[in-house]
């Protein structure tokens, strides 16, 4: 028996006994104990950008403020979008806790699509506030606005670029442990993303929106 894998013991009469510990160690655990941590840092990152927000969002430097640009419609819409692919995420967490892979991939789906409908209408809002001069360099309000909603909008780019990897991976080796366990980061990280944004509707859109 491999010493990596066994530790000894004796017994009273001085025979060794050895425990096999092949299979013993539990990695899932350093994984999610390390995805934990960077979901700490990911949190700080966005507390500083919601001071910043929170210091500057005023500095409108004569120019238009979130109540003259803000569609709060457009903005309702975008944000059902980010809610309803929390929602399709956490049936295809259920699908997986009953080993049904198909279903896992067809919310997964769903939910990308839900994600990239949600980063669609972010980009049309830009496109339409610079297009209005309302670009990130007219004031420091709309350059920590840019800074703070760009920041979640790239998050979540990568969190639909992880989904579609994932989709790959459960195609080729289906719900093997390492890929449940994937799916749980991920699941952590798209809720995450869904309390963040929620901050941003309210701190930032409709707060924004009062005159």
């Amino acid at each position: 028996m491999s010493d990596a894998h066994a530790i000894a013991t004796h017994t009273p009469d001085g025979r060794p006994v050895f425990f096999d510990l092949k299979g013993k160690h539990h990695p899932q655990n350093g994984t999610l104990l390390g995805f934990w941590l960077y979901l700490m840092s990911d949190c700080l990152v966005f507390a500083v950008l919601f001071a910043v927000y929170g210091v500057l969002g005023r500095s409108y430097a004569a120019g238009p403020s979130g109540a003259d640009l803000f569609d709060l419609q457009l903005v309702a819409i975008n944000t059902a979008m980010l809610l309803l692919s929390s929602i399709t995420y956490g049936f295809a967490m259920i699908a997986m806790t009953r080993r049904k892979l198909a279903a896992v991939q067809g919310w997964l789906a769903v939910t990308g699509l839900f994600g990239l409908a949600f980063l669609g209408l972010e980009l049309y809002e830009f496109a339409h506030l610079i297009h209005e001069g309302a670009g990130p360099q007219r004031s420091a309000f709309l350059s920590s606005f840019f800074a703070l909603v760009a920041t979640h909008g790239l998050h979540v780019t990568f969190g639909v670029i992880w989904l579609v990897v994932l989709m790959v991976q459960l195609r080729k080796h289906g719900l093997i442990p390492e890929n449940r366990r994937r799916l749980l980061c991920l699941s952590m990280f798209w809720h995450f993303l869904d309390v963040v944004w929620i901050g941003v509707f309210t701190f930032v859109y409709l707060m924004g929106a009062l005159p």
